[in-house]
């Protein structure tokens, strides 16, 4: 068997240089591809397993309260502070709807109206719309600090 590949006249032949049989390491090379993938697997496995733990876990430890308090009965003991409106119950008695409607009437009240707030210091709450009037007018006021 000749010792090179046949050439043709024109070619340019270097017989000192030749294939280069040590550059790679290819069994290495096939290891860490294996022990990457072996190491994947077992990484996926223990994942499953602990979140299938952890979901038995969870689903049992959601039937337990969770805080040592016990439930309170569904209606309170009398005397009730503040009743809801009933058939027994008249609808002038503070409720907390009637309660949530006589704050939104006294806030607008305070945003719709002049007043005092102090008389001894001068100082008054003037209505939304002439307060915005008055920044419009003369600017915000600057603060130095």
């Amino acid at each position: 068997m000749p010792d090179h590949a046949p050439y043709r006249d024109d070619d340019i032949v270097n017989p000192e240089t030749r294939h280069e049989e040590s550059d790679v390491n290819v069994r290495a090379l096939l290891w860490s591809v294996v022990i990457f993938i072996v190491f994947a697997g077992v990484t996926h496995l223990v994942l499953y397993a602990q979140f299938h733990a952890y979901a038995r876990y969870f689903r049992n430890e959601a039937s337990q309260p969770l805080t040592m308090m016990g439930h309170p009965p569904a209606v309170p003991a009398t005397p009730r502070l503040q009743p809801f409106p009933s058939k027994t119950i008249l609808p002038t008695a503070n409720t907390p709807v009637t309660d949530m409607a006589d704050m939104r009437k006294a806030e607008n009240e305070s945003l719709n109206k002049a007043g005092w707030i102090d008389r001894q210091k001068g100082i008054v709450r003037l209505p939304i719309d002439v307060a915005k009037q008055l920044v419009v007018q003369r600017g915000l006021p600057v603060v130095t600090p």
